[in-house]
């Protein structure tokens, strides 16, 4: 059943970590580091997060918006080619930076990125919706969310997103969906008391930036 936005308790901060750059915007946890790309930079930062500390940086091919881990591995959307901000998918290699290889993204439109240990998925935003990607980075899935997404992550069997309602509505919210049900539905469990971009897990706990501060959130629902 779905819960009303009335209903919601707010997230349980655990941690907060000052953002190594302005506009903390992609995010990532690979189940030690925080992996961070910066909207105003353009660069992506591996954190140790228990120190706050850098120990890797470098240049993204554009802005990065998003990112998931793969394995060993990253991926992130990059919005690239100045003001046409085509939106591409990049693989990167912790201690190596990005491949060659550039994925257009469907439609040219993509936000956010998750990993569910088989398929990748990409939200798309103002188009309200997330697509399921094949290995090909074929659309496979199309799940309708219904409100825009600022954030997604997986855990266990389900879809975890930051749906954004608009300041009139409340704002951020966390809610899950199951993407294979016969008919997903989106299930508010969790608001935010502030504009949360974002979202990664690390196996307790979720991840998200306060980005009008500059911090990076750890926090349960």
């Amino acid at each position: 059943m779905m819960i009303s936005t009335a209903e919601l308790s707010e997230l349980t901060e655990i941690v907060r970590i000052p953002s190594p750059a302005p506009k903390p915007q992609a995010l990532a946890h690979d189940g030690e580091h925080v992996w961070l790309g910066s909207w105003e930079t353009g660069h992506i930062y591996g954190i140790i997060p228990s120190q706050g500390r850098v120990f890797e940086r470098i240049a993204a091919p554009g802005k990065p918006v998003g990112a998931t881990t793969v394995g060993d591995e990253l991926r992130f959307i990059c919005a690239e080619n100045g003001d046409d901000d085509n939106r591409f998918i990049r693989r990167y290699v912790p201690g190596h930076g990005f491949k060659t290889q550039a994925i257009p993204c469907p439609d040219d439109t993509g936000s956010f990125l998750a990993y569910d240990g088989e398929h990748l998925w990409l939200s798309q935003r103002f188009n309200k919706r997330v697509l399921e990607l094949d290995p090909a980075y074929r659309v496979v899935r199309t799940v309708d969310i219904g409100e825009q997404i600022l954030g997604m992550t997986w855990a266990d069997d389900r879809l975890y997103v930051v749906a954004w309602m608009g300041k009139d509505r409340g704002g951020s919210r966390i809610a899950y969906v199951e993407p294979r049900a016969s008919h997903p539905e989106l299930v508010f469990v969790a608001q935010a008391p502030f504009v949360a971009v974002s979202l990664a897990r690390d196996g307790d706990r979720f991840w998200t930036h306060d980005q009008r501060a500059n911090e990076i959130v750890a926090f349960h629902i």
